[in-house]
C-alpha cells in the first residue's frame, strides 16, 4: 500500500487535475475571472514552516504546466525573500499569510499596523492581491476578524482566500489535520454566504486516493484544494517525522475540544 501525503501521491493529484476536464486556477485568477468554466479547481498553499518543502512542490508543478498560489507566513523561517522571489518566478501567485491579530493580542489597532508593514515587505518581492489568514495553534483570536473593523480593499487586496468563497457554491478540501475530512479542523473552514448550492457540497473523502478518483470521474464540479507543503514529505524517515507532529497536533486539539475550549485551535 503506497503512502499518504507524499511528493508523490501529490504528483498523483495534479497529474489528475492535470489530465481532466477541469479549469486550473490560482487564488487571484479565480476572483478576476469573467467567465468561469462549468468545473474549475482553485488550488492554494499554506506555506507555514519549511520553505525548502515550497520550492519543490513549486518546481514540480512548473513542471506540469501548473500555476498555484502559495501564501507565506511572516516570520524568520518564512519570510526569505530569495527563495519566496524564486518561486514567484516559477509564474505562482504570491500571497500573505497573515497572523496580525495573534501578534497583536487582540488588538485591533496594532493589528492593522502590523499588517500594513508585513504586506508592504512582502510587496517588495512580488505583487500581493490575494491574503490568507493563518489559524495559529492555542490562540482565541481568529485572524479574519480583523476584517469586521477594516476594509482590505483600502490597501489594494481584492480577496482573501476564506472569505471570498463560500462553502455552499464549492466543495472545500483541506489536509489540515492530515485528513481531508472536517475533523482536526476548527478555523479552517469557508463561511456559508448564501443558501445556493450550485455545485458546492462536503465531499467524504478520506484519502487523497479518493480525491484523485473523483476527479477522474468528474463528479465534482466545483473545488477548492488546499495543500500544506511541509505535509507532503519526499522520504520515509521525514514522513514519519510529519506523522508524529501532526498526531500531536490533533491530540492537543481534542483535548482542547473536550474541555469546551475548541475554538483556540487552528490549521
Amino acid at each position: 500500500m503506497r503512502l499518504d501525503f507524499t511528493q508523490d501521491k501529490y504528483r498523483e493529484l495534479c497529474e489528475a487535475a492535470v489530465n481532466s476536464r477541469y479549469g486550473l486556477f490560482t487564488v487571484g485568477a479565480y476572483l478576476t475571472a469573467q467567465n468561469l468554466p462549468r468545473k474549475y479547481i482553485v488550488l492554494r498553499h499554506d506555506v507555514d514552516v519549511m520553505l525548502g518543502d515550497a520550492v519543490r512542490m513549486a518546481e514540480m508543478e512548473r513542471g506540469m504546466g501548473i500555476k498555484t498560489t502559495y501564501y507565506f507566513r511572516f516570520n524568520k523561517k518564512v519570510f526569505q525573500p530569495h527563495l519566496i522571489g524564486e518561486i514567484a518566478s516559477m509564474g505562482h501567485e504570491i500571497g500573505y499569510h497573515y497572523e496580525t491579530l495573534d501578534k497583536a493580542k487582540g488588538d485591533y489597532t496594532k493589528a492593522i499596523q502590523i499588517f500594513e508593514h508585513e504586506l508592504e515587505e512582502f510587496r517588495k518581492i512580488a505583487e500581493i492581491k490575494t491574503i490568507c489568514m493563518h489559524g495559529n495553534s492555542l490562540t482565541k483570536w481568529d485572524n479574519r476578524d480583523l476584517w469586521t473593523k477594516y476594509d482590505s480593499r483600502d490597501l489594494g487586496i481584492i480577496g482573501e482566500a476564506y472569505l471570498s468563497f463560500d462553502s455552499a457554491n464549492i466543495t472545500y478540501l483541506s489536509d489540515t489535520g492530515r485528513t481531508w475530512g472536517t475533523e482536526h479542523k476548527v478555523k479552517d473552514r469557508l463561511p456559508s454566504l448564501t443558501s445556493d448550492s450550485k455545485g458546492g457540497r462536503e465531499a467524504i473523502v478520506t484519502s487523497t486516493d479518493d480525491i484523485i478518483g473523483l476527479l477522474k470521474r468528474g463528479e465534482l464540479e466545483r473545488v477548492y484544494i488546499v495543500v500544506h507543503p511541509g505535509r507532503w514529505s519526499g522520504t520515509l524517515l521525514k514522513w514519519m517525522i510529519v506523522l508524529l507532529q501532526d498526531m500531536v497536533i490533533n491530540l492537543v486539539k481534542g483535548m482542547l475540544q473536550l474541555r469546551g475550549k475548541g475554538k483556540i485551535l487552528g490549521s
